[in-house]
Formats: structure tokens, sequence, C-alpha cells
């Protein structure tokens, strides 16, 4: 089964979430998505047993073949491409790889390189498997890092995706192949808004849902009109707790605290008795 935990915006909760998912079901694989700022690291502090290059593919024009015809340059939606002062110009940062350019070219006077964009690192903390990626700077998307990162995902009884925060393309591509969708928000107005985005979202991919809340307080009265309105069920309330917060500011994980464990194993039973109603 995969869980893909998803937030509106930064600092809801959604990598303390993961990390503590991970952590309570034991045996299970942790993928961190968040490849602009990947930090599950600093909570399940794996091993790493290897790290590897991502790569994608960008044009490369040979000038002394191209004769300026401009196809290339029409064809590129992204902007990737251009002419300037009578030569051809390549934007790799802009590029999507999706080698169209190479293809129409009439003279052949595109070939593609590969560039590296980004790493990944795979590892072992306990009995999860760990695998994070990182953006390189400057880099306009962290797509294809975590698209190969989901390919080579091993097998678990539970995968965690710690995805991207907001709706962007890279959380998108994150939540494709999730069996089910966490939605991690927080007892404010402005979490509440930033919840209807990824909640739009995850009904658009048509994935089953639910609402975790973080930082739970008597304020949270507006997420259970959120959750009526929208017809979606809350799964866990998290308490909003001096003894969590010093727990997550020093790198610990609350799923090791007896106090705080019963909360991540009834929220995996939840969903799997969700998963197995829905199947």
């Amino acid at each position: 089964m995969q869980i893909a935990v998803l937030s509106g915006k930064g600092g809801t909760g959604k990598t303390f979430l993961s990390v503590n998912l991970a952590a309570a079901a034991g045996d299970a694989a942790y993928v961190d998505c968040d490849v602009e700022e990947p930090n599950g690291f600093l909570f399940l502090k794996p091993e790493i047993e290897k790290t590897e290059f991502v790569e994608v593919a960008v044009p490369e024009i040979d000038e002394s073949v191209c004769d300026g015809c401009r196809s290339c340059v029409r064809f590129c939606r992204f902007n990737a491409l251009a002419f300037l002062k009578g030569k051809p110009r390549v934007f790799p940062e802009l590029c999507h790889s999706c080698g169209g350019c190479s293809l129409l070219c009439p003279k052949g006077a595109i070939r593609e390189r590969k560039r590296a964009v980004g790493v990944i690192e795979r590892g072992k903390a306990g009995g999860i498997t760990f695998l994070s990626g990182t953006l390189n700077s400057g880099e306009a998307t962290g797509v294809p890092i975590i698209r190969q990162m989901l390919r080579e995902i091993p097998a678990a009884p539970v995968t965690v995706i710690d995805c991207p925060p907001g709706s962007s393309c890279s959380v998108m591509e994150s939540i494709k192949g999730a069996d089910f969708c966490l939605l991690v928000t927080e007892p404010t107005l402005f979490g509440l808004e930033n919840l209807k985005l990824v909640l739009q979202l995850a009904r658009t991919f048509h994935k089953p849902c639910a609402i975790v809340v973080n930082k739970d307080t008597d304020s949270s009265k507006m997420m259970d009109a959120t959750a009526l309105e929208f017809q979606i069920p809350i799964f866990a309330r998290i308490p909003y707790d001096a003894e969590l917060a010093r727990a997550s500011a020093q790198g610990n994980l609350a799923a090791g605290r007896e106090t705080f464990r019963p909360i991540f194993l009834n929220l995996l039973e939840t969903i799997k008795g969700s998963e197995e109603k829905e199947a």
C-alpha cells in the first residue's frame, strides 16, 4: 500500500506525519519527494548505502548543420529553444526532455546529451528502506528525480511518500501511483484554504483521501465543517503539544514514545480498513 502525504503549504507537519507513519509501520519504505528541501533524514537518520546522479536529456545543436529554419523553436512549448543573432540557443533549465526537437529537425542538426539535475540517496533506517532525492540548485523542476525514485521503490507492506508542499507538478507526479492520500492541515484559516487546494488535486486524480489535523486545538471546529462540506473523513487529530514540539525540534520520532505511538498505529489501521472497505 502506497500512502501519499500532502499539505497545501510548508510547515504544516507533512514530514512529521510521514516519518512517524513509516516508523510506526516498522517494515516500510519512506520516499522523500520534497526534492527542493528534503528533511526526512533528520528524523529517520538512515545509513546511506548508495548515491546516484539523476540525468535528463537536453538538445545540443550543431551550428554547422543548422540552416535556421526555426522548426525546433516553434515546436518547443517550454521556450527552451530560441534563435538569437542568427544562431540557435538552448536554455537547458527550461527543457522538459521530450525529445521532440531532435525528431523534428529536418537537417538532423540536433542531438541529445545527458545533464545531471540532482541525486538520489538510498539507505536503511532500521526496518525502513529510505529514498531521498535532492534537486540541484537553479533547476526548474524536480519531476525527473521524483519519477525515477517512484519507479524504483522496493517492495514493502507500507510505502509512505512524503510529497512536496503545495499542488505543483512535483506533487502531481508524487501521487500518481499512490493508493491513498493523507491531507495534513492545521486549524487556521490559511491552513484551511490550502487544504482545499490539495483536496481538489487528490480528487482530480480520483484518489481516496482523508484529513489529518495537526496541532489540534479547541479552535479546530472549522475543520469539522470543511470535512462535512466536502464529505471527507478526518482520520486523526494530533494534539498541539509541547512534548511533541520538543521531540521534533531535536530530530526525534514521536512514534518512538508510548504516549504518541498509538496515534500513528491507529491511523495506519484506519487507512488499511478504509482501503479494504473500498475493495
